[in-house]
């Protein structure tokens, strides 16, 4: 249902929200992409208020390739994926995405798998658009296909299905059927034709064709491509801010509590802002005054350094360890 600029859920999202929080939160990692996409995919499908105004409706960016020709209408090549009919058509994607994405982005980094949606998304839609076309030209054959108006991200996820299965010797489950990993996208392909005929069947197929495409492009082309190279560099340039404030952060703040070192003896060897506890060797910032490994205070208690050497130098394991305990409890 769709009430001033927004959509209200019938129960699908929260179950989506709910797997995409439990999936992250396990992951030491959190790939920033894939939660990206979704996070546009949702949006958009949403429709907030403060969106309302900006984005094109549903209509606006059908993907149809008469359209798309006759009126060079680019506003429906790229951003028909990212729109959803509805909310089973969105969460079925999404969780798909989730899953495909997790694996690929842990895989093969952010930039790089950023790069090849990207390629990905261009060339399924492409290859989309010129199957349709060619049925027209050389079968005469323009419906439903040249004429028929699809949306959704379900041709890159086949792309990234080709992708994902392309190395692998295992076997998996598409609906119900054990097939080879490899193979799946293509059984997906005819199984949801057969029990949902009125999904795109030319998306379905330009996602693999591009898949396929896309890993005869990487296996010839050595080293970094340069989609990957514009990816990188553009995300070095807008971190470069951050990284920049971190580190007069870290100038303009000293540490306090250092997490030093243990070692020996090291005879002629300063470090610059930190002083070695002479009972068990610890580094230790020149702002604490005793030990924060054993609770040795600094040493500057009058002795003579040999006298203070020798005074630390009775000290037993034993003795340290208790120091320890009493300093931090444990």
């Amino acid at each position: 249902m769709e009430r001033s600029g927004g959509r209200f859920s019938r129960g699908l999202l929260p179950l989506l929200a709910f797997q995409t929080v439990a999936e992250y939160y396990r992951l030491p990692w959190k790939p920033p992409v894939t939660a990206g996409l979704l996070a546009a995919n949702t949006l958009i499908y949403l429709r907030p208020a403060f969106l309302h105004p900006i984005l094109p409706s549903i209509h606006e960016v059908w993907f149809n390739p008469y359209l798309i020709l006759k009126y060079r209408d680019m506003k429906r090549f790229f951003l028909s994926p990212f729109y959803h009919v509805g909310e089973p058509h969105l969460v079925y994607n999404m969780l798909s995405l989730l899953w495909k994405g997790i694996q690929l982005e842990t895989s093969m980094g952010s930039s790089e798998f950023a790069s090849m949606v990207a390629a990905l998304l261009t060339m399924s839609q492409g290859i989309t658009l010129l199957l349709a076309k060619s049925l027209l030209l050389f079968f005469d054959y323009e419906k439903p296909f040249y004429s028929e108006y699809a949306v959704g991200f379900s041709g890159v996820l086949f792309a990234m299905k080709v992708v994902l299965n392309s190395q692998s010797e295992n076997y998996t489950y598409v609906h119900g059927l054990v097939v080879p990993a490899r193979y799946a996208a293509w059984a997906e392909l005819v199984l949801i034709q057969i029990f949902v005929p009125g999904v795109s069947f030319l998306g379905h197929l330009g996602g693999i064709l591009a898949g396929i495409l896309y890993l005869k492009l990487k296996g010839s082309f050595s080293g970094l491509d340069p989609l990957t190279s514009v990816v990188r560099n553009l995300t070095g340039i807008l971190s470069w801010p951050l990284k920049f404030m971190k580190g007069l952060l870290r100038l303009r703040r000293p540490r306090i509590s250092g997490r030093g070192t243990v070692g020996g003896s090291q005879a002629g060897r300063t470090v610059s802002g930190v002083w070695r506890c002479q009972a068990c060797t610890f580094d230790n910032s020149v702002w604490l005054s005793v030990c924060e490994m054993c609770g040795t205070s600094r040493g500057h208690s009058g002795f003579s350094s040999s006298q203070s050497q020798h005074q630390y130098d009775n000290l037993t394991l034993a003795e340290i360890r208790r120091r320890r305990i009493e300093r931090f409890g444990r």
